[in-house]
């Protein structure tokens, strides 16, 4: 019975990977499944007929199959775990002596001897000490230290008390830095929770997909100050996390919103009023339904003064306004009088959206004072009434950055929509799309743009806030710097005074095969400080087991793929890095005293695929935003299906790592090391401890101490790290996903405390929730 069993198990999988192989090399792939099907079959046959050639012929099996994965990816676990270990484990099964005993024989004496085991026990013994051993490698980590030498100045941007933290990465620079020094290398590892706060804020059964608690919260004086998903303003004390206030937006249910999410409020102290007065410090709430909020610090009232009794109305100029498209999911920033802001617009949803418009208003009456629009970037005088800005343009819903003393703010720059199609864009939506633009405090002109990528098929929008920091060169010499992460992997370093580059990129060439009605840039920038990953191969390909990776492999090749830029196609095209971005909205932290910059990389490979007008079904009733799946680009002669590329088992086709956290001398551009970060404790049925470096989305904070703190991985841990060299030194186990960037401040007591938001995220499905923690040392 046992005998007929394995054979009937042997012949079922070699029957399928025998057919999946043979599809694979007729798509122009590997002839291992198609050899290991046949193998598969082969044995089962030998073992009904009761033959000892069985052994022999899966010995055959094993050999090839270790010396092929070894030839494949070298001895890294996690890729010939997959390849081997279902070979291996039926290899096991074949030595049992209930096996062996049907292929021998009885000698005259009446002795029963089974089959001899040594032809197939040498090579699946030698597949398991290679297997050990590959478990003692680390191939993908790259180890080294960065200087601890104080090489700059201390050059934060703005006026921000050590111990606070005023704007959304602390400071106008957006550095992500504090200069506080109690919470140690050598003692985070005794951080303990200080406090925690719930919102009430949680995700409802009607939400969009992409509900996401990113918040980063501010500390002015004794409070803090933060907004919910679902625009909550709230204020707590810095010290016990109580609540002191909160306020609700009431900014409803939209279906149509592709994000339900809010990264941060702004926060004005009006040197002109008497203290004591209402509204002398006030709390600026942006919502998912295009409107900013004047709140006073001290009680959450709303300002009444301010634009329309308290409320700006950021629709207004609009040539269409659908409800739901439009948002700001980013604080605005408050700089020389004024709320310079942006807003989101939804992807690949319309031709007829509304415009990615920059507009300045007066800090205390709300008046608008310059608007600089992509589509008509030469006129920033107020809009007149009655006239509209120009739909479609170039949107920034990310973070600005802000130098008073040059008198310029940054912004990062996405694309015109649809992403995908590039037909009909005007010149100038060529020249700022995927961009980083500098634009004059005062009156909004333009002094200086950078692309990052030209004519955009991919949503490669400039995803974060750009880093301001002051290098010190070799020379001695100090130019202001800015650090632009890129959904792409590369990391460009500008002189910010005139967007010239530091560190140099090229252009190199970059792959054609355009729709007929569309075209590609022949070349494309990259910068010499990347992280861009190498071009995926078949043998990248992954699964659990054979099967899904063979499914991921007939996938591969199915697929349109030359490397990264590879245009949208009709067959579907794998863009990689994927519009995810290797690096998002989190952005990177950099430390101005050392010039280092601490970082998390990630890398997921995406699929587009272009869908005709004609083939789109009509949208269904319950059907919600999201910008994955089908987006149907309306008024477009296509739309887009777009995703992860993700095999049987809903899991990356491509082999991890996933994730890494990294650590770069912004001095000479070099990387110093790039370790595996996260596990997959909450990827799996099981709380598995493997730390195989998973995705994640979020941002770093950097402290003088030293600590480097991240939570952002889909893995449910807040983390530290010894920033001079990436090794972990603390977690915290969380309650939600912690995809938001932790932040640091000091009390009255004079303690230092870490503080993180954990809530989840929506696309990536990490544990929803609405916690606000608290850190500290004992």
């Amino acid at each position: 019975m046992a005998i007929v069993i394995t054979s009937t198990l042997l012949i079922l999988i070699g029957l399928a990977l025998g057919g999946g192989g043979l599809w694979l090399v007729i798509l122009g792939g590997s002839v291992f499944y198609l050899f290991a099907g046949v193998m598969f079959l082969l044995t089962a046959i030998l073992l009904l007929m009761r033959k000892p050639a069985a052994l022999w012929v899966y010995a055959a099996l094993v050999v090839v199959s270790l010396v092929w994965a070894i030839w494949e990816v070298g001895f890294d676990w996690w890729q010939l775990g997959p390849r081997g270990g279902l070979i291996i484990l039926f290899g096991l099964w074949l030595l049992t002596r209930v096996i062996r005993r049907s292929l021998g024989f009885v000698s005259p004496t009446g002795t029963s001897y089974g089959a001899n085991a040594w032809p197939l026990a040498i090579p699946v013994l030698a597949a398991i000490v290679v297997a050990g051993y590959s478990m003692t490698t680390n191939p993908h980590d790259q180890t080294g230290a960065l200087p601890t030498d104080v090489a700059g100045t201390q050059a934060f941007g703005g006026t921000v008390p050590d111990g606070e933290w005023h704007q959304y990465g602390r400071t106008p620079f957006g550095q992500r830095y504090s200069p506080l020094d109690q919470i140690t290398v050598s003692n985070v590892k005794d951080l303990q929770e200080a406090w925690r706060y719930q919102t009430g804020d949680v995700k409802r059964p009607d939400d969009v997909g992409e509900t996401t608690y990113q918040v980063t919260p501010l500390k002015i004086g004794d409070t803090l100050y933060l907004c919910t998903p679902h625009n909550w303003a709230i204020a707590l004390d810095a010290k016990t996390g109580k609540e002191k206030w909160k306020y609700d937006a009431n900014s409803g249910m939209n279906p149509d919103r592709q994000h339900q999410t809010c990264r941060g409020v702004t926060y004005y102290h009006d040197t002109a009023t008497a203290g004591g007065q209402p509204c002398v410090d006030r709390v600026y709430l942006p919502t998912s339904d295009a409107r900013l909020i004047a709140l006073d610090a001290m009680d959450g009232k709303v300002c009444t003064s301010f634009a329309d009794q308290g409320v700006l109305h950021l629709e207004k100029g609009m040539k269409y306004n659908p409800a739901g498209y439009y948002y700001s999911t980013s604080p605005p920033v408050a700089v020389a009088g004024k709320l310079i802001i942006g807003g989101a617009v939804n992807d690949n949803y319309s031709t007829h959206e509304q415009s990615g418009v920059i507009r300045a208003f007066d800090i205390n009456s709300g008046a608008l004072i310059w608007n600089w629009d992509s589509g008509n970037p030469d006129v920033t005088t107020p809009l007149p009434e009655g006239q509209t800005y120009t739909t479609n343009s170039p949107n920034s819903w990310s973070v600005f950055s802000v130098d008073d003393g040059l008198g310029m703010v940054y912004i990062p720059l996405g694309n015109q929509v649809p992403d995908q199609l590039g037909m009909n864009r005007s010149a100038n939506v060529e020249k700022f799309s995927s961009s980083v633009v500098a634009l004059d405090l005062n009156t909004g002109q333009m002094k200086w743009v950078q692309q990052f990528v030209h004519h955009d098929l991919w949503d490669m929008d400039v995803p974060a806030q750009p880093v301001l920091f002051d290098m010190k060169k070799a020379d001695g010499t100090v130019v202001p710097a800015l650090v632009a992460p890129t959904k792409q992997g590369d990391i460009y370093v500008l002189d910010r005074g005139t967007g010239e580059p530091i560190i140099p990129f090229k252009e190199i060439p970059a792959p054609g095969g355009a729709i007929p009605e569309d075209h590609t840039s022949p070349t494309q920038p990259i910068s010499d400080l990347t992280f861009s990953p190498p071009p995926l191969q078949e043998k990248d390909m992954w699964g659990v087991s054979l099967f899904d990776q063979l499914a991921c492999r007939i996938q591969f090749h199915r697929y349109k793929y030359e490397g990264r830029y590879t245009p949208p196609s009709l067959v579907g095209s794998i863009i990689y890095p994927g519009n995810f971005g290797t690096f998002n909205w989190g952005s990177v932290a950099v430390d101005p005293e050392r010039q280092i910059m601490f970082a998390m990389p990630t890398y997921l490979a995406f699929t587009s695929r272009l869908v005709p007008t004609a083939d789109i079904p009509p949208k269904g009733q319950d059907e919600k935003g999201s910008e994955q799946g089908l987006n149907r680009n309306d008024g477009a002669p296509y739309g887009v299906f777009m995703g992860p590329f993700l095999g049987p088992l809903n899991i990356p086709c491509q082999a991890p790592p996933w994730g890494y956290v990294t650590g770069v001398d912004l001095r000479t551009g070099k990387i110093a090391y790039k370790l595996k970060n996260g596990t997959v404790h909450d990827m799996t049925p099981l709380p598995l401890p493997f730390k195989v470096g998973v995705p994640g989305i979020g941002g770093p904070m950097l402290t003088k101490g030293g600590v480097a703190f991240l939570g952002a991985a889909v893995d449910n841990y807040l983390r530290a790290y010894d920033v001079t060299n990436g090794k972990q030194l603390w977690q915290a186990r969380l309650p939600a996903g912690g995809q938001a960037t932790p932040m640091t401040y000091t009390t009255s007591d004079n303690k230092q405390y870490v503080v993180m938001v954990a809530g989840g995220h929506g696309s990536i499905g990490t544990k929803p929730g609405d916690y606000v923690i608290a850190y500290t040392l004992p």
